[in-house]
């Protein structure tokens, strides 16, 4: 599987890097910018699952009054609680768990991407701040953006409230950020290059979703 999807992706990359290379022939900057083009594209192909996912995370939120009148009314009875406040879940058609949904898509995606900048030919390309982008970050910057918007990606899709879901997705969430961002010091740039720019997406789309509250 992740050999034909890692096929699949680089065929693609290189595609994307001949059509940029043509125009920059900055080797340092044609890999970088190929690199957050191929970030965007990809976004762009899973966007239908994400705005899915999204919207129903922002419903999770606005429903979050009814979770806390089922909460107060079995406040002596959690399991009693928990189960009703489930069954609102259902009936409204959200996921508790929709805000970790997007991060789990990508792991797929990342294992082949792993395998595809292992082979292309880049070495000794840089790119902004990093020296090389087939080895880690030697600064620690990359990973450092990696915990961090690979948390705040996650938690703008969190449903409010204090509900045992909402504390289980902001544990998770957590959980999450600081193993992307200390697997982040092993891999290659190019790799944690990839994503920051999808965290930093996904984030802009959450945000653009979420309802404006209104101000009077």
């Amino acid at each position: 599987m992740k050999e034909w999807l890692a096929g699949i992706l680089g065929k693609f990359f290189y595609f994307l890097y001949d059509i940029i290379s043509a125009g920059i022939t900055d080797k340092n900057i044609s890999v970088g910018l190929t690199i957050i083009l191929f970030t965007i594209i990809v976004k762009l192909f899973l966007l239908p699952l994400s705005i899915k996912q999204t919207k129903s995370s922002v419903k999770m939120t606005e429903i979050q009054p009814k979770a806390k009148e089922i909460q107060d009314k079995y406040k002596n009875d959690p399991q009693r609680a928990q189960q009703e406040v489930m069954k609102l879940y259902k009936e409204e058609g959200v996921n508790p768990m929709g805000g970790c949904l997007p991060l789990l898509i990508q792991f797929p995606i990342l294992i082949a991407l792993f395998y595809v900048f292992s082979t292309l030919d880049y070495q000794g390309a840089s790119f902004l701040w990093v020296p090389a982008l087939s080895k880690p970050d030697p600064y620690y910057i990359l990973p450092i953006l990696s915990t961090i918007t690979t948390y705040l990606s996650s938690k703008a899709m969190q449903p409010a409230g204090n509900s045992e879901a909402a504390k289980k997705t902001s544990s998770m969430n957590i959980g999450m950020a600081i193993f992307f961002g200390f697997m982040s010091l092993n891999f290659q740039a190019a790799l944690v290059l990839y994503w920051v720019v999808n965290n930093l997406l996904q984030l802009a789309q959450t945000l653009a979703l979420k309802p404006k509250k209104n101000v009077t």
